[in-house]
């Protein structure tokens, strides 16, 4: 899949796999850049076999890998320079994360201790504040949490 989805880039028609045109990583890569959490496989495109992590019961259908990790590899072979090849990911250009929004950092410390970070409600802010008016909640469990793990503008 790398070596298809980094054509356009060795062939110098693009810059970066995100500005190729037909490729389904420029697919993965617009849905992951609206998405609060790329990884997940209903946030992915329905269009494209999503990513689906490595699950321990009842494997979904899917890539058994995370979203995330496809990118990154797809961006560090696109750095390297081919000799037999026109075009590369320009060094300069931020890693594939970073472009994306994505902060790795809270994404591991979500997942890692995600019962401790969400003990009532996980969700941005805005699903929070809806969830606690349908219930009639007074206080809003885990606000700070869900900011600084889930919202982009955090």
């Amino acid at each position: 899949m790398a070596y298809v989805d980094l054509n356009p880039v060795r062939a110098s028609i693009a810059t970066t796999p995100k500005t190729s045109a037909h490729t389904s990583v420029k697919r993965r890569v617009e849905k992951a850049k609206c998405s609060k959490q790329s990884n997940h496989p209903k946030q992915q495109s329905r269009e494209l076999l999503p990513f689906v992590d490595n699950p321990r019961q009842n494997i979904p259908i899917g890539i058994q890998r995370k979203l995330t990790d496809y990118l990154e590899l797809v961006d560090w072979a696109g750095r390297i320079i081919r000799h037999d090849k026109r075009g590369t990911i320009a060094n300069n250009t931020a890693a594939i994360l970073d472009r994306l929004g994505i902060d790795d950092q809270q994404w591991l410390a979500m997942t890692e201790y995600f019962e401790d970070c969400f003990q009532t409600f996980a969700g941005g802010e805005e699903k929070l504040r809806l969830a606690c008016e349908v219930l009639n909640y007074q206080r809003l469990p885990g606000l700070g949490c869900c900011c600084s793990l889930l919202d982009r503008s955090a």
